[in-house]
């Protein structure tokens, strides 16, 4: 399945309790439809030390959100736009559709 979010992207959350929040793509997983974003639908999780020396306690993690909830926000203008694409074959590009900048 084809994604508009992609790594190392900069997106924006639409809905939700993390809502208006921006963040750095961390991963993505095309299978499940769902990415990772930096301090973005964080959880508390209690971990238990492994070895000798490791401290245990809560731990705060990012859990997967759905990329339907998430929009690209463009590097040039700095608006959360949608993501056209220009060219074909192998000279496809990504492209802002306020300012129409290369992604």
């Amino acid at each position: 399945m084809s994604m508009n979010v992609k790594k190392n992207d900069t997106v924006v959350v639409l809905s939700g309790k993390d809502k208006g929040k921006q963040g750095k793509v961390l991963s993505v997983d095309p299978k499940s439809s769902k990415a990772i974003v930096e301090k973005v639908n964080v959880a508390s999780r209690h971990q238990k030390p492994r070895r000798q020396g490791d401290e245990g306690g809560i731990v705060q993690k990012e859990t997967p959100i759905y990329t339907s909830k998430l929009m690209t926000v463009c590097p040039k203008c700095n608006k959360p736009t949608r993501v056209a694409h220009k060219g074909a074959g192998r000279e496809k590009v990504r492209v802002c559709k306020h300012c129409g900048a290369e992604m």
